[in-house]
């Protein structure tokens, strides 16, 4: 059986119309013999069976009976085409059969496994508008989906937890009244009543099969979705397939359902096959829906298109509100459905009690089983005051043995519910479905060729491709925009000012798991969506790698983002654009528009405002603009005469962690573009990202309160920013008088008084060095940590409490060491001075000044350091910290606009200064260590993080918003904690030249408390078992989950990716290969595509060992980052381009490949060869260019330098270079992607 309810029939007399059995004719059947569900057919008698094993609804039934009566019905009337000698896969092959042809990953009995979630991609092409859609491995897969962000749902947006438990009742359902033919005729014809996937026929994990469970299988692919069950009892097999309509006016959610007769009989088939809840437009819903559903309900209604059912319009009369403003809902939600092949549209059934009856629960089709398909059809059905359903009908179709029908549904969002007509004549058009499918397939294959890779280990080569798509999704994928010309064509963001770079597909990482984020999709063309800084700053880290035409636009666009105070917003959104030249506003208008109405509103509309791309089209269309050239070339006219600017918006405190990646994102920079540091650094002016937030001094932030306890007094740094009005005033001034908005020019810090000034610039290497020295100036006491004074911890936010104990982080100190030996390597490499504003040259004059009283004091640290903070230090750091407040009071609002000039002699003295001084720190760090649960502070592993105590203080007079006094700190000393993963990753990054160092700290985490030996992984923390809550919600959660003491694969594979860049190969490919990395993780453990990260997963600390080792919160994380950066140094080396002895530009390709990638016999991977008979492997440059690696070695290819080249032009003709390194011409040639097919590598 596959569901709960079934019809049977007598032996006798079958009407040809099937007519169901009405439900006095049911009854349950107890099946305890077999513990599956069976239905049987006997005599004269008239009977159907119900329930699960075990379960009883009424009257009773012999287990002998059951047995009995199931074996003559599966046999005789159901039995598949397959044959009863079909193959049962065993556990070991469907393990070994992780993908199908299309490489898709296959779930096999996905209901049956452990639950986890996932998500089509909601990319609709660059012209084409997204849906967002979750789903889960229960019922029919989709759980949510819907239109922008969770606020507009079609099914309504649950957590994981609940989408578990109602996907199978309240997604999308199935049912199929069916009637067979029969052996003898219709006298001996059987009809049923059955829902494919229903979860009361999965298989149950731990039982053995015994044959009439449903097969069900599904299938993940990078756009698509599909689930198949095929039911041998019945003799039906069902697949229903997921997608986003690709490149369409229209965003909809395309399901495909196919079913199949696998029986040796006719089957004449009715269904019902759609969404049992459908949520109708009316504003934002979310809320809502979770707080005042049934209220809500009373505004929603169902309209029709036309006078039959097959063009519902679902909404709501107005928004809900309580307002003197009301506002009328026009735009409706709709489902279209067709059968493929045939023309006409089915009718929809969207009264939920037609369907269910009164069973509330929606577990049973009751008032199907009391009438029957047709009579729900052709029946009243009312829709208002109630949340409906979505099923398309089909009724009466006669599938031979072997034949299949297809349903293809939309569901969608309307502007007006006149368009439905001209939608649905879209959507049902001979092929269109079919076609579309196929488009998204071939898009998702577009989109990630950029990374294409063929190695001997297929599994490596597909988690490559799914890296970069969800890399991608979290971080957008650069598109460059105003390509006019061949000039265009030819050159790079930087050479040409007509070319602007866009990123599309862009979200934050909101799903079912990660339900505290609230996503947005723009459902625009050139989609994209808002992301918080720090994961957009690393998942963007190598586009200029995978991208080369776009130069130092990511690197210019964070470092504006940079403040005047050394913090950085929390949201970075889509870069906007202007044109502010009218008449070329004008001349492009007349160019691109097909009349003059046309051209007059374009002008407007780009000379209005900023912009985006997506914004245009929609205001294009909702206008009524009319093209006369394509959409492509209207937006690279437009784009061409743009101006750009960046975007973002402050959120709630400052994050002590976003300016660490800036170093990432300049060293992929000139890895590709050596020759173009000088002109980045200090030719290229940036202004400074003005928030409307500001860090207290600590005399507003050291707040008194009594200990947990209530027995003494503490220090507590709280509410450390604050939201300054006066910032707010300054940004009103922007404000346009018609309109109401803030002007973009408001983001921007300016000289002079409000309003009225410029907004201050200063070249990219003025800004490194401003944040060089604000970070110096923000160690703690013990010049070890830099403090999280702003509120905020650093990458791990799960420390949360930290700053609330005045607490500080290595991290950042490792980043600020880097910092620091960067910005000196550059101004001594190019001798130039470094221009700041003057209020910073007054800082910096004052934190010298003290350390120069520091050095005269005489002070050196003892052998042993006390946990009290020495005098000297102590108010060292009282100085600096006072200069640090000193100078974000005085620019606060404004900059003055001078500027002191610091000579390349004085920086360069005084950057080594400050670097020998965090050196000297990160040793006091090394001797106060951690402590923890079987440490003792020996381990000899870098201490991420300290606390402070201020052991005296005296009021000063302040108090906080509850009427807490505030106190200035006299004296300090120093907590520790146990050792966390981030700090030896960072710390590596100080010794990855030398390789002694390296294997010494590998091998000491590999001994330490940081290893999880179990899963041969690592920790995020150590055991943190006795720690203070205070220290932040990482200890509200249980060992092993989130991030106490879980794997949390982002840090992990930053642990790896340091590994490589010490080239530490043999250790860094033993860990890869030994499951602590994807794709080489046991599949049945991890729980989800080897293809996907997650968030983290579940250590060995976890109490419950059938959950250790799965993954949970999946793909959008910053691992993707770090694994294509893994991907660059194993494929390209660490610098694909150098400057050589003469100052000119190289290339040089130095991978670090293993011998099994080439071939793996002990894995059955055998390799390619070329034709000498070398092994190789081939991998796609800049994201165009096919290169392939010729192993003569036949060795592993680790840091050997090729002995040739050879470069294959579009023309024929190819040019062969002998040696290491490729000459400048062809260098620059390949760099521009002019005219080069192939290249072939030797080694």
């Amino acid at each position: 059986m596959v569901s709960s309810y079934q019809q049977g029939e007598a032996a006798g007399y079958r009407d040809e119309e099937a007519e169901p059995l009405r439900p006095a004719s049911y009854s349950p059947v107890d099946d305890r013999s077999n513990g599956s569900w069976k239905r049987w057919t006997a005599g004269a008698a008239l009977v159907a069976f119900l329930g699960l094993a075990g379960r009883a609804f009424s009257g009773n039934s012999s287990p002998a009976s059951v047995a009995d009566g199931a074996n003559l019905l599966g046999k005789k009337h159901h039995k598949s085409k397959a044959g009863k000698d079909k193959h049962v896969m065993t556990e070991a092959e469907k393990n070994a059969q992780l993908f199908d042809e299309s490489r898709r990953y296959i779930f096999h009995d996905f209901d049956a496994r452990s639950a986890v979630s996932n998500f089509l991609p909601g990319v609709a092409g660059i012209f084409g508008k997204p849906v967002w859609a979750f789903y889960v491995n229960r019922g029919q897969g989709l759980a949510s989906f819907g239109i922008a962000s969770k606020d507009y749902p079609l099914l309504e947006f649950s957590s994981a937890n609940k989408a578990y438990q109602q996907t199978p009742y309240v997604g999308f359902r199935t049912f199929l009244e069916g009637t067979r033919g029969g052996h003898h005729g219709k006298e001996d014809g059987t009809s049923f009543l059955v829902e494919p996937f229903s979860p009361a026929n999965s298989k149950v994990a731990g039982l053995d099969d015994d044959g009439t469970k449903p097969t069900r299988t599904m299938y993940v692919g990078t756009g698509e979705m599909e689930i198949v069950e095929e039911d041998d009892v019945h003799g039906v097999t069902t697949s229903v397939t997921y997608f986003g309509l690709p490149e369409a006016d229209v965003a909809a959610l395309v399901r495909r359902t196919t079913i199949t007769n696998t029986g040796d009989d006719a089957l004449t088939l009715s269904a019902l096959d759609g969404l049992a809840k459908m949520e109708p437009t009316g504003g934002k819903l979310q809320w809502g829906l979770k707080n005042m559903g049934r209220t809500l309900e009373g505004w929603m209604g169902v309209y029709h298109a036309d006078e039959t059912l097959s063009l519902p319009f679902f909404r709501m009369s107005t928004e809900p509100s309580d307002t003197a403003s009301v506002k009328i809902e026009k735009e409706g939600h709709y489902c279209i459905a067709s059968v493929d092949g045939r023309e006409g549209l089915l009718p929809i059934v969207y009264d939920t009690e037609k369907v269910f009856g009164f069973s509330s629960t929606l577990q049973e089709p009751n008032g199907v089983i009391a009438s029957s398909i047709a009579d729900v059809v052709s029946n009243p059905q009312y829709g208002d005051a109630k949340t409906s359903s979505a099923f398309a009908a089909l009724q009466k179709v006669t599938l031979a043995p072997g034949e299949s029908v297809t349903i293809n549904s939309y569901y969608g969002k309307a502007s007006h519910i006149e368009d439905l007509p001209g939608i649905a004549e879209e959507v049902t058009a001979p092929g269109f479905t079919e076609n579309k499918l196929e488009r998204a397939r071939d898009l998702m294959s577009q989109l990630t060729s950029s990374v294409e890779t063929h190695t001997a280990n297929h599994l490596f080569d597909g988690a490559i491709k799914q890296n970069y798509l969800d890399n991608s999704l979290r971080g957008g994928m650069p598109v460059i925009l105003g390509e006019l010309d061949e000039k265009a064509r030819s050159s790079n963001a930087d050479e040409d000012p007509r070319l602007k770079v866009y990123h599309v597909f862009s979200r934050i990482h909101g799903d079912l798991e990660r339900d505290y984020n609230d996503f947005n999709i723009d459902p625009t063309f050139f989609s994209q969506g808002p992301g918080n800084y720090r994961d957009v700053a690393q998942n963007r880290r190598n586009d200029v790698v995978f991208s080369p035409r776009i130069g130092a636009f990511v690197v210019k666009q964070f470092l504006s983002f940079i403040q005047a105070d050394g913090y950085e917003p929390l949201t970075v959104e889509a870069v906007a654009y202007l044109v502010q030249d009218p008449n070329q506003a004008a001349r492009v208008a007349g160019r691109i528009a097909k009349e003059p109405k046309s051209a007059q509103i374009i002008t407007e509309i780009i000379r209005g405002g900023i912009f985006r791309p997506g914004q245009l089209f929609t205001l294009f269309e909702q206008i009524g603009v009319n093209l006369k050239v394509s959409n492509q070339v209207a937006i690279d006219e437009i784009m061409a005469i743009s101006h750009e600017t960046p975007m973002a918006v402050y959120g709630s405190g400052y994050w002590a962690d976003h300016w660490e990646y800036y170093l990432d994102l300049i060293e992929a920079y000139t890895s590709i573009y050596p020759d173009g540091e000088e002109s980045l650094m200090y030719d290229t002016e940036l202004p400074y990202f003005f928030s409307t937030a500001s860090v207290k001094p600590r005399s507003e932030k050291y707040v008194v309160d009594y200990t947990f306890d209530g027995k003494s007094k503490h220090i507590l740094q709280l509410d450390a920013t604050e939201f300054d009005m006066d910032k707010v005033k300054e940004q009103a001034a922007f404000r346009n008088q018609t309109t109401g908005l803030i002007a973009n020019e408001a983001n921007w810090q300016r000289t002079g008084k409000a309003g009225k000034g410029r907004a201050f610039k200063s070249p990219a290497i003025t800004k490194l060095f401003l944040l060089g020295a604000i970070k110096y100036a923000t160690r703690d006491a013990y010049g070890m940590g830099i403090e999280y004074e702003g509120g905020r911890p650093g990458w791990n936010d799960a420390m949360n409490g930290l700053a609330g104990m005045v607490g500080s982080g290595m991290p950042e100190t490792f980043e600020l060491s880097e910092l620091l030996k960067y910005v000196n390597s550059v101004v001594a490499k190019y001798q130039r001075p470094i221009i700041i504003p003057a209020e910073l040259g007054v800082m910096v004059d004052t934190i010298n000044d003290a350390l120069a009283e520091l050095m005269e004091s005489g002070y050196e640290d003892t052998e042993m350091l006390s946990e009290d903070v020495p005098e000297e230090l102590f108010k060292y750091w009282d100085a600096v910290a006072a200069a640090r407040e000193s100078y974000r009071s005085t620019v606060s609002n404004y900059f003055s606009g001078n500027t002191v000039t610091i000579s390349a002699e004085d920086a360069i003295e005084m950057l080594t200064n400050w670097y020998d001084q965090v050196q000297i720190g990160v040793g006091r760090a090394m001797t106060i260590g951690s402590r923890g649960i079987d440490d003792d502070g020996t381990s000899g592993v870098p201490p991420s993080y300290f606390s402070y105590d201020v052991t005296t203080w005296k009021l000063n007079g302040k108090k906080n918003d509850k009427g807490l006094p505030m106190a200035n700190p006299k004296s300090m000393s120093v907590g520790v904690f146990p050792l966390f993963l981030e700090g030896p990753t960072r710390y590596m990054k100080l010794i990855k030249d030398d390789d002694e160092k390296m294997l010494e700290m590998y091998d000491k985490v590999l001994n330490s408390g940081l290893r999880d030996d179990e899963l041969k992984m690592y920790f995020l923390s150590a055991d943190l078992t006795g720690q203070s809550y205070d220290m932040g919600r990482m200890m509200a959660f249980a060992a092993g989950w989130l991030e106490n003491q879980s794997i949390w694969m982002h840090m992990s594979y930053k642990y790896y990716l340091q590994l490589l860049r010490g080239k530490l190969f043999d250790q860094f490919f033993a860990e890869m290969k030994g499951g602590g990395m994807l794709p080489f993780m046991d599949p049945d453990v991890y729980g989800r595509s080897l293809m996907e990260c997650s968030s983290f997963i579940a250590s060995s600390a976890f109490k419950d060992p059938s959950v250790v080792g799965r993954g949970f919160l999946a793909r959008l994380s910053g691992s993707t980052a770090e694994f294509l950066s893994v991907w660059k140094l194993m494929f390209m080396g660490p610098e694909p381009y150098f400057m050589n002895d003469e100052g000119e530009v190289e290339m040089q390709l130095v991978p670090a490949l293993p011998i099994w990638l080439f071939e793996d016999l002990e894995a059955g991977a055998q390799g390619r060869r070329d034709d000498d008979g070398n092994l190789i492997v081939s991998f796609k440059l800049f994201a165009s260019i096919m290169v392939t690696y010729h192993n003569t070695l036949g060795t592993d290819l680790f840091d050997v330098p090729p002995t040739k080249y050879v470069v294959h032009m579009e023309d024929g003709t190819s040019v062969e270079v002998d040696g290491p390194t490729v000459p400048t011409e062809t260098a620059v040639q390949i760099r521009k992607l002019l005219g080069v097919e192939s290249i072939d590598v030797y080694y």
